[in-house]
């Protein structure tokens, strides 16, 4: 028999298995809770949430409220939350009760290897001790001088295409802001450069990994049988199915993890040798001498060798740390980054006014410091740049609005009772103000319909305003454990704060427990995002370093049928920009903006 058909047997097997199991089971606790008909005898509603599910996703939420039932996979139920005090609990209080599912742990695994997220338990607590002050203010704070030449190479990149008459130019900036953002990564926690900013130099790195997403968003209803075929299946016979499975997308996550993990294990061995003494770096200009042992990597090496034999991290989980922070740094960063300049492109008054901002920052600093040379090619160093007002309310907003990654799962644990924020409905109409959870029943929580919650938010939750991250004077309105104060990871999780009704995302004492400004964009609790800091700066560098010198707007030009190209942002779990029919094929990831030089009137008089 074919490992294919091996697989098919198994697989349909599972299947009516899961589907008897259904039918025969008890009642579900969750049958009580109001939710959408189911649309799909296999599917359920689960499909809706991630293909172009914006709207599907908030309107579930005006609904039903902040804890909704949901029609799964398999005929499996799930509990769809966005409630404060529920995922205060989940991610916070609780988080031993609710973990990442099997099919999180398992297929990371796969991919990135021994990594943080693809690990739990007494393991995910040892590496995240060791990690954690990587993350540090004071090694931020160091690094951004060193890696600001990424973003003046990206500028000069972008800059050499446009005339010099200082007309537009139509780019499409996505895939330069995603070498941007692979260099970024790459140069801060790895040392290392893919000279992904020549575009003479073939990369296959940053085609693999930009293969990465795509492929896993396209086997996104084959992921609920990994841990099946984990456990029942040899790795000689996974290895004979992938051979034999006529899924495009299956083979080209193969070949990504294949060049990921020869890649990330020739890095490795190369840092390792130079942190050890065995090996010796590259000349006086080279990036490890620029880098003077800074990166992420060479710290946590450093770490790892004066560290405890308890404490001290397996070459394999060093390596899966490697291929987990580049993919987590990379994707998401791209797309928010993005992100910010289609909106800077759409409402040119925000970009005006952002621009005039940056240029006083920098002409104030150029002055104090005795610098010499135009204001734009002054870089600001990381206390100036994380605190100026309107680039902070700009960088959160977005954050907010357009959070990169909107939904994550948990497993339940043990038979429990999550408690909410807001009573909702029950089918009988009965108030429920909590609700009993079942041991194994997996709960996704919408990051997306946190952020838009009017509840907390205000009736203008939906709308990108970033004027309500700044006091009446314009400047920031501080949290009362602000992220860019020196918060530490795990720090301002408790939702019962004592902060005015002013404050963005606060209502009675109620917030969300993310570790940034109040929202849930990366995440919070003992998961939170580690790298956040760093996401934040590199944006903000990022956007400070190109709208110096050029000015951003939506395509106006019609092509040879009079159409003009609009960008349209698609929900898939991840944000995915496309052109529009008929100016486009609403499937190839782009951001097409029209580009020229800043001009003296692109500024607030």
């Amino acid at each position: 028999m074919s490992p294919l058909r091996v697989l098919s047997s198994g697989a349909l097997a599972y299947i009516l298995w899961k589907l008897i199991r259904r039918l025969s089971a008890p009642t579900s606790p969750l049958a009580g809770l109001r939710g959408p008909k189911k649309e799909h005898w296999l599917k359920g509603n689960y499909h809706r949430l991630f293909q172009d599910g914006l709207h599907y996703n908030l309107e579930l939420v005006e609904e039903y409220g902040g804890a909704v039932k949901i029609n799964a996979l398999l005929g499996a139920q799930q509990l769809y939350i966005s409630d404060p005090l529920a995922l205060y609990h989940i991610v916070v209080k609780e988080q031993h009760i609710y973990t990442e599912t099997d099919m999180f742990i398992m297929g990371n695994r796969l991919i990135f290897g021994e990594g943080l997220i693809s690990t739990l338990g007494e393991q995910h607590k040892k590496q995240r001790k060791m990690l954690n002050p990587v993350f540090s203010l004071a090694n931020m704070r160091d690094l951004l001088p060193i890696i600001q030449p990424i973003a003046d190479k990206l500028c000069v990149m972008l800059k050499s295409q446009l005339p010099a008459d200082g007309s537009a130019k139509e780019i499409n900036i996505l895939p330069w802001l995603s070498r941007g953002a692979l260099e970024y990564i790459c140069q801060a926690a790895l040392g290392h450069s893919f000279g992904a900013l020549d575009p003479t130099r073939e990369n296959e790195y940053l085609k693999a990994i930009q293969m990465l997403a795509p492929s896993s968003i396209r086997l996104l209803m084959l992921r609920p049988f990994i841990p099946f075929i984990v456990r029942k299946f040899s790795l000689y016979w996974r290895n004979r199915v992938m051979d034999w499975a006529p899924i495009e997308a299956l083979k080209n996550l193969r070949h990504v993890i294949e060049v990921m993990d020869s890649t990330s294990k020739k890095i490795f061995a190369d840092k390792k040798a130079i942190t050890e003494g065995r090996s010796e770096p590259d000349g006086p200009g080279g990036l490890v001498a620029r880098m003077k042992g800074k990166d992420i990597m060479s710290i946590m090496l450093r770490a790892n060798t004066s560290s405890s034999d308890v404490d001290r991290l397996t070459d394999a989980e060093l390596l899966g740390q490697m291929n987990t922070i580049i993919f987590a740094g990379f994707e998401t960063t791209t797309s928010a980054i993005c992100r910010i300049f289609w909106i800077l492109a759409s409402k040119p008054d925000v970009q005006l006014r952002l621009r005039s901002e940056i240029r006083e920052a920098k002409r104030s600093y150029a002055k104090s410091h005795a610098i010499v040379g135009p204001w734009e090619d002054v870089g600001l160093p990381y206390d100036i740049l994380m605190s100026l007002p309107y680039l902070d309310a700009v960088v959160r907003e977005t954050l907010r609005v357009h959070p990169p990654t909107s939904l994550l799962s948990r497993t339940v644990r043990k038979d429990t009772v999550l408690p909410l924020y807001k009573p909702i409905k029950s089918v009988c109409g009965e108030m429920l103000s909590a609700i009993a959870i079942p041991e194994g029943t997996t709960l996704i929580m919408s990051l997306l319909g946190a952020n838009h919650n009017k509840e907390l938010w205000g009736e203008d939750a939906s709308e990108w305003r970033p004027e309500r991250w700044l006091t009446a004077t314009g400047e920031r309105v501080r949290l009362s454990k602000d992220s860019n104060s020196g918060m530490e990871d795990g720090e301002g999780n408790d939702p019962s704060v004592s902060t005015t009704e002013k404050t963005p995302g606060v209502k009675t004492g109620m917030k969300y427990p993310g570790v940034y400004a109040s929202m849930m964009t990366f995440l919070g609790g003992g998961r939170a995002c580690i790298g956040f800091k760093f996401a934040e700066m590199e944006m903000k560098q990022v956007v400070t370093t190109l709208i110096s010198r050029m000015h951003f707007e939506l395509p106006s030009i019609p092509d040879e049928n009079g159409n003009v190209k609009e960008i349209y942002w698609k929900v898939n779990g991840l944000q995915v920009p496309v052109v529009r029919l008929p100016a486009g094929d609403n499937t190839t990831a782009q951001v097409p903006l029209s580009l020229r030089l800043v001009q003296p009137d692109d500024f607030l008089s």
